[in-house]
């Protein structure tokens, strides 16, 4: 981002493409937990690399890139769930209301399951498959927050992965 504001045009392209996986993650994550279907994630993230290619300029290079970057990720997807909601208020009063119903019990139980199952995770698997899985982190960035290599990083994942299949398997 330094090298964008400074000028460099494909240091911004490449930036942006390392930022689509990431940031399409946490769109899309989000959307799910709140029960809604990943399709618009692909909308949100354009409005998210839209924004932060009109803002760029407001990025302060003393401060972390990453949380500034998913700032405007979070506040692009409030903005789309906002413009869902008033979509609703157009709705005879009945149908809108089966929705917001249908979507919050549908948020809630994605939730409640997802949070019953990384319960049963020791706290660094929990916080390594929160941040990559459910908060679109990259394994890099992760790593980095936990002080390991990307290695141990993906160990985690997959052992917190496998852990929470077996912990199904025997629910069924």
């Amino acid at each position: 981002m330094i090298a964008a504001q400074e000028g460099d045009g494909g240091a911004f392209k490449r930036l942006l493409q390392s930022l689509r996986r990431p940031l399409w993650g946490y769109v899309a994550g989000q959307l799910t937990c709140l029960g809604h279907n990943g399709s618009e994630a692909e909308d949100i993230l354009q409005e998210v690399l839209i924004a932060i290619h009109k803002h760029r300029h407001t990025y302060d290079p003393a401060q972390r890139f990453t949380p500034w970057a998913y700032g405007i990720a979070r506040y692009k997807l409030l903005d789309h769930l906002r413009r869902s909601r008033a979509a609703m208020a157009a709705l005879p009063l009945e149908t809108a209301g089966e929705m917001a119903t249908e979507d919050y019990l549908g948020a809630l139980e994605s939730r409640v399951d997802a949070e019953r199952l990384l319960a049963i995770l020791p706290v660094h698997s929990r916080r390594a498959m929160k941040e990559v899985k459910l908060d679109g982190l990259s394994i890099a960035e992760s790593a980095q927050g936990h002080g390991i290599s990307e290695a141990a990083m993906k160990v985690r994942i997959h052992r917190g992965l496998k852990a929470m299949a077996a912990a199904l398997k025997l629910e069924s």
